[in-house]
């Protein structure tokens, strides 16, 4: 009889929901904190002194009065968010359709396993027991895989609402201080932290306890069909990811050529037609998107470490608690990053500027240390000391403390690679204000730097990565790397918070410029903005190098699962793999790249057409077209993301198909070594731009100050840099990752049938 755990089977059953509703209670809190800030013009709203709802306006408004900058602030709100929500209602429709297809398609491949039979099948590791029939796993994958998509579509929209909800107050915040506009940004981010990460973990376990009714003791067969969650997750993030981030870049892009290069007006400047649809980008691209992006990478971990669980001791023995270590991980995450938030909002307060990185620093790497502490707990009492972990076809002896450590590795791991970008991110180091003084010389200068900042930030996070795999494989073999992927996503609620405070404060930047609020506050949510840029970069970098991991540790479960014994990098099959698999980050970013360029084209001629044509614009007389740049956006998004969205879901079925499980571990294991460098450079490079041309814009500093003001040639240069960068780091970059973890996940829901009808072409010769 193996060694049991500490906690009971029940006391699991009862943590992990409660964890999962103390964080949808905690988000419920901060959002009705939040909404304390009234944006409508009555006088009566009293609150406590704390957070600061009725401290006088430290100055009024110049010459302004508040009633009309308070109308003003909620009706672009309004605008802005009108444009965010039909945006994603127009993207959900042809989504749905998508997945309403490809559920079809995974019954019909898995069900044909066995002929559509309902017999019991003897099971893939032990043909000694009998499992389920192949179509049920069929079914219940086809059943988790829209579970996991709707999740995941929540999961980004209920992320787009808060920000659009808390932007305009962000905005009416920063008269009083930057202090309390922080506050209020961050709070926004917190609460779509928070309800994601609590989402996902309580759909998952639901969806777990609910199959477990059906499967009973097949756990191999319950926890295969439960991979379906992940590719859910995943697909909608990758449509999301791409039809967001080309939106936010052509309206970008276009609002930023014609606006500040040609008509010399400033950033968000409401006489610019594209600058409602630049503001609602940003809430579809880097929220929505972003959101669903982090629950898939979460979904995925969660999935590749339970299927190599149901294998294992934890699996073969029914230990209940055990085989939901991750989940128990993920709750302890949950309640971690909820005293980790309360460090932002209640025990300290920022005041000036300078505070604003350090708090956001210190989110993460006190989140961390505490993490840690969980872990070990949840470690001790969650795991027996000693156990199996399946290695490709053999048991390896594992102990707890062998376990803890791995995911330790992946935690620490992502701290070090969050640390690493925010250096080459960041305009308070040498990398960025490099970039930002070579474009003394022009804009050609500028690119060099910056790409040569990008290619050069991939050294440590690479190194990271590495290491993190070779200890925890060596530990845990490939559920050593699963944890370790949850371990880097354990502070999830933590790493979103910091991720949407970004795109918040740079919408309540843009509210402050088009409502004509005085100069002083665009100062402050400037510098609310360019922390966000870095946070963003951050928050990039854990969903790169989260990626890796969870594709690795998917890639592990494909090769088990398709009963392949050794990758053999010296066989044709494996090698073409390699080079076509090496390829298709650049086929896929060169998609994504030409569709902003496009869609910014038409965009800079419409912007053009309107300032030519529409008479009084320049002078602000006459008010521009917005929604036809937002139908620009719009069309131009929802055509062009379905190219991109095609080659990544259509390539591991067309190679598993047609030239067998082989060749599909070579195509996986050469767009995850590819992907990772070009996704981590691409984020960077496009992130160190858009921070040098703050830097100069803010003449924080003397050197600074040689190279402004907005403007002079060095900032146009600047702004080059940054329009180029944009379809970089906001559409290229990030999608990436979800191209490597969505193959990995969809060639792992596929492989029962690969590894039977697989490789048609290799049959034939």
């Amino acid at each position: 009889m193996a060694e049991s755990t500490l906690l009971p089977d029940l006391g699991t059953q009862i943590i992990i929901p409660i964890c999962a509703l103390v964080g949808i209670a905690f988000a419920l809190v901060q959002w009705v904190l939040v909404s304390k800030v009234k944006l409508s013009t009555d006088k009566s709203s009293s609150a406590d002194g704390k957070n600061g709802f009725t401290d006088a306006l430290i100055e009024e408004e110049d010459g302004v009065s508040d009633h009309s900058v308070v109308r003003k602030c909620a009706e672009i709100q309004s605008a802005i968010s009108e444009g965010a929500t039909s945006f994603l209602f127009t993207e959900y429709q042809y989504v749905g359709i998508f997945m309403v297809a490809f559920a079809v398609l995974i019954f019909l491949f898995l069900g044909s396993v066995e002929g559509f039979s309902t017999k019991p099948q003897a099971c893939t590791y032990d043909s000694t027991k009998m499992c389920k029939p192949a179509l049920a796993t069929a079914a219940f994958s086809t059943i988790s895989f829209l579970l996991g998509a709707i999740t995941s579509v929540v999961s980004g929209f209920l992320g787009m609402k808060i920000a659009t909800y808390a932007n305009a107050r962000t905005t009416l915040e920063a008269r009083k201080g930057v202090g309390k506009a922080f506050i209020v940004a961050f709070r926004s981010g917190a609460v779509m932290g928070f309800l994601l990460a609590a989402n996902g973990l309580l759909v998952l376990y639901i969806t777990i306890n609910l199959f477990k009714l059906y499967y009973g003791n097949d756990w191999e067969g319950l926890f295969e069909a439960i991979t379906g969650y992940g590719l859910g997750g995943s697909s909608m993030a990758l449509f999301g990811r791409v039809g967001g981030g080309i939106y936010t870049k052509a309206a970008d892009v276009g609002a930023d050529l014609v606006g500040k290069v040609e008509r010399n007006i400033p950033e968000d400047d409401p006489r610019n037609p594209a600058v409602i649809a630049d503001n609602v980008g940003d809430n579809v691209g880097d929220i929505a998107g972003m959101g669903s992006d982090l629950f898939g990478s979460y979904a995925e971990s969660s999935c590749a470490a339970l299927v190599v669980a149901s294998i294992s001791s934890f699996g073969i023995n029914h230990d209940f608690t055990a085989m939901l270590y991750p989940l128990l991980v993920s709750s302890i995450g949950i309640l971690v990053c909820l005293l980790t938030t309360l460090f932002a909002t209640d025990f300290f307060e920022v005041k000036t500027v300078k505070e604003i990185e350090p708090a956001l620093k210190k989110q993460l790497i006190i989140s961390t240390i505490l993490m840690t502490i969980g872990i070990a707990f949840v470690s001790w009492v969650g795991l027996p000391s000693s156990f199996t972990i399946f290695n490709f076809g053999v048991q390896k002896d594992v102990k707890s403390w062998q376990l803890f450590l791995c995911v330790a590795v992946g935690l620490w791991a992502g701290l070090i690679i969050g640390f690493v970008t925010e250096y080459f991110t960041s305009n308070a180091y040498s990398p960025v204000q490099d970039v930002a003084d070579s474009c003394r010389t022009g804009a050609a200068t500028n690119v060099i730097f910056g790409l040569a900042l990008g290619y050069k930030s991939c050294i440590i996070p690479i190194f990271a990565i590495a290491i993190s795999i070779f200890v925890s494989f060596s530990f845990a073999a490939m559920y050593g790397i699963a944890v370790a992927a949850l371990g880097m996503l354990s502070t999830i609620a933590t790493g979103l918070a910091i991720d949407a405070y970004g795109p918040i404060s740079d919408n309540a930047g843009g509210i402050a410029e088009m409502a004509g609020m005085s100069h002083r506050i665009r100062e402050r949510t400037d510098a609310l903005d360019a922390a966000g840029n870095t946070t963003a970069a951050i928050g990039k970098g854990f969903a790169i190098g989260s990626a890796a991991l969870v594709s690795l540790a998917l890639f592990g479960a494909f090769v088990s699962r398709a009963a392949i014994s050794s990758v053999d990098v010296l066989t044709p099959k494996v090698f073409i793999g390699l080079l076509v698999g090496a390829m298709l980050p650049y086929w896929f970013s060169a998609m994504t790249m030409k569709s902003v360029g496009s869609a910014a084209l038409k965009m800079v001629e419409e912007v053009r057409r309107q300032f030519n044509t529409i008479p009084g614009l320049m002078e602000g007389t006459t008010k521009p077209d917005y929604a036809t740049c937002v139908k620009i956006s719009t069309d131009a998004s929802i055509k062009e993301m379905i190219p991109p969205g095609a080659l990544v879901m259509l390539t591991p079925l067309i190679v598993g198909i047609f030239f067998g499980v082989e060749t599909l571990s070579g195509v996986l294991a050469g767009s995850l070594v590819s992907g990772v460098q070009i996704a981590i450079s691409a984020s960077n490079t496009g992130g160190a731009w858009d921070n040098a041309k703050k830097y100069i814009e803010a003449g924080a500093s003397e050197h600074a100050r040689t190279l402004g003001p907005k403007g002079s040639d060095a900032h146009k240069a600047a702004v080059i840099g940054d329009t180029v960068g944009d379809p970089l780091k906001d559409t290229s970059g990030p999608s990436l990752n979800i191209l490597i973890k969505l193959m990995a996940v969809e060639s792992l829901v596929f492989a029962p049938f690969f590894a039977t009808h697989g490789g048609l072409l290799f049959k034939i010769f």
